[in-house]
């Protein structure tokens, strides 16, 4: 029983950190009043600062793709339980973030600035709306699985975990990945489009990009009718006229 409440409380532990960490990501990307932010006054040379930006971009690409492997995962649950593995994931993901917010360094100029109060208006909006469509679509595949807390929950309670089935939610009969476009209009969504805020947004959209292709390669593994879903549905813009469609959870 105590093994099992230390598990628990391991993937509480885990998952407030991930609130702690997405509620600080918004400031920091949206320039919200953080200690650090995308956006500042750059200081050294801006070659040293774009080198360390973007290791620090890599460095959080590869952890967080490599651990979502099943290879991997495999070789992590021989030195864990099973029911730890997505708490895991989660808790060092939040340090690759926290690493980043802590060491980006800001690099200066100004790609585009809108100073229209309306223009401006509607990039804040659309910045609220990548964040509300972020949570949204968390819930709408299970968050707490998402996040590890189902895994843990039902390890406590000694219940065999139970994977979810292939569903159909939402936004996920228009565009295959909705939580990767709410990523992406946070990430561009700004009316001053500094040179480090453009490297954060060119660099996070190529991972995605790229992401998604080792993700779907890994769904049609896991779910057989994945490969019909992924040529019927988009994968991140809408068709204007949608038939028949479908979701899954990764």
């Amino acid at each position: 029983m105590l093994r099992r409440a230390l598990v628990l409380a391991y993937g509480c532990f885990a998952y407030l950190g991930f609130l702690a960490i997405i509620v600080y990501a918004c400031g920091f990307i949206g320039n919200l009043g953080t200690p650090t932010a995308l956006d500042g006054v750059p200081e050294g040379s801006v070659a040293v600062a774009l080198a360390v930006d973007l290791g620090l971009l890599a460095l959080f690409a590869l952890q967080h793709s490599g651990m979502a492997r099943p290879a991997f995962k495999r070789w992590l649950t021989r030195w864990m339980p099973q029911a730890m593995e997505r708490s895991t994931y989660v808790l060092l993901s939040c340090v690759a973030m926290a690493l980043l917010f802590w060491q980006w360094r800001p690099l200066g100029g100004v790609i585009w600035e809108v100073t229209n109060p309306i223009g401006v208006g509607v990039l804040h909006s659309i910045f609220a709306l990548g964040w509300v469509t972020v949570l949204i679509t968390t819930f709408l595949i299970h968050h707490f699985d998402l996040f590890g807390l189902r895994q843990v929950w039902l390890e406590f309670r000694g219940q065999p975990y139970t994977p979810l089935r292939f569903s159909t939610p939402g936004p996920y009969s228009v565009v295959r990945h909705p939580l990767y476009v709410g990523w992406i209009l946070t990430f561009w969504a700004t009316p001053t489009m500094t040179g480090a805020h453009l490297v954060f947004a060119l660099m996070t959209t190529l991972y995605i990009l790229i992401a998604i292709r080792w993700e779907e390669r890994d769904l049609i593994d896991a779910h057989p009718e994945y490969q019909a879903y992924r040529r019927r549905v988009p994968m991140l813009l809408p068709r204007l006229r949608i038939g028949e469609t479908g979701s899954a959870h990764a």
